[in-house]
């Protein structure tokens, strides 16, 4: 009896090479898998040791809120820039990051970042000539560098890095026009930032300093009227109750933010960005200001000399010359100072 063979229908082809480009789309999916949402920056992402360049690699933690973040991965881009190290950011503060921002910086997965034996090195909240000679092969940096001593010299770059996607600038934008006072839209927006709540007590009894308060806010929104024609002040805050009790809204054109469109610490961030001019305090306040430039009023000398914060926190490395510091009323810490 003869050999014969039997060759397999094309839907028989058809429907193993449908498998076979399914299971491979999974697997991709499963390993590359970095992006929390869709116009999210994809990022260059390395997977696995091998990969990785002899030396010269460097990290820097993802540590704290938004503002905090922003400013590590700053930090890392500007020293990177300035020694030629090759640099990575976590996961985590891609996946932070990268939904606001078109952020351009290499995602090192998680489980190769594990892998690694990190040199720690810490920073501190400004720039160090120190820092321009740090070396090791694998370093991760640590800290909470918040200055823009680390990178001013590149604002056009940062700008950049910190460009908006193009849906959440437009639903800021939205928000802003959709704002109508005194039956006219507003042509010019002065964003206040009103740190209170919890920040209280921790600025008090901690640190030994005090927030805002209304005499100090008082100048401060006075000293826009003075410079320009009708402005009109939005107001982001995580203590609602105290903002309408302390703030005089009958001088002026006042705007709450936080009604329930604009609540999240994301979008009332992106919305400052689109603002003209800023009142602040806080790097979530100081990331939002540089962003969007203009006049910036800053709560200043609201600690007292004494304090251990003084030690970490710098204010003419944190606050650019530029800037305009109006004093505040350190009574009360110094009551609660020993």
């Amino acid at each position: 009896m003869g050999l014969w063979a039997t060759h397999p229908t094309f839907s028989t082809i058809s429907f193993l090479f449908s498998i076979f480009v399914a299971s491979t789309i999974f697997h991709c999916h499963q390993r590359l898998a970095m992006v929390p949402t869709p116009w999210a920056s994809s990022g260059h992402v390395v997977l696995v040791p091998k990969y990785l360049p002899p030396g010269g690699v460097f990290t820097i933690n993802s540590k704290g809120r938004l503002g905090n973040q922003m400013g590590e991965y700053t930090t890392l881009y500007a020293l990177t820039k300035m020694s030629k190290w090759l640099d990575f950011i976590s996961t985590e503060m891609h996946n932070t990051l990268a939904p606001i921002f078109r952020i351009t910086l290499p995602v090192l997965q998680g489980a190769t970042a594990s892998s690694i034996r990190w040199r720690n090195y810490r920073l501190n909240d400004w720039m160090e000539e120190r820092y321009r000679h740090i070396t090791g092969e694998y370093v991760r940096l640590t800290g909470y560098p918040c200055s823009w001593t680390f990178y001013h010299h590149l604002r056009d770059e940062i700008l950049q890095e910190f460009t908006l996607h193009s849906h959440v600038r437009e639903e800021a934008q939205n928000f802003l026009r959709g704002l109508q006072l005194i039956g006219s839209r507003p042509g010019m927006f002065v964003w206040v930032h009103v740190r209170h709540g919890d920040y209280v007590h921790v600025m008090l009894n901690m640190w030994k300093s005090v927030v805002a308060d209304p005499g100090c806010l008082r100048q401060a929104l006075d000293w826009f009227p003075a410079r320009y024609c009708a402005p009109i002040f939005v107001i982001t805050s995580d203590d609602l109750s105290w903002c309408p009790q302390n703030i005089d809204s009958s001088l002026r054109d006042v705007v709450s933010a936080d009604n329930g469109l604009l609540g999240s610490p994301t979008k009332n961030l992106v919305l400052l960005t689109q603002c003209n001019h800023t009142i602040t305090v806080g790097t979530f306040g100081l990331w939002a200001t540089y962003l969007a430039g203009g006049d910036t009023v800053y709560l200043a000398n609201f600690t007292l000399p004494n304090s251990f914060f003084c030690f970490i926190f710098k204010p003419q490395v944190a606050f650019l010359p530029e800037w305009v510091g109006i004093a505040t009323d350190l009574g009360q810490a110094k009551i609660n100072s020993p």
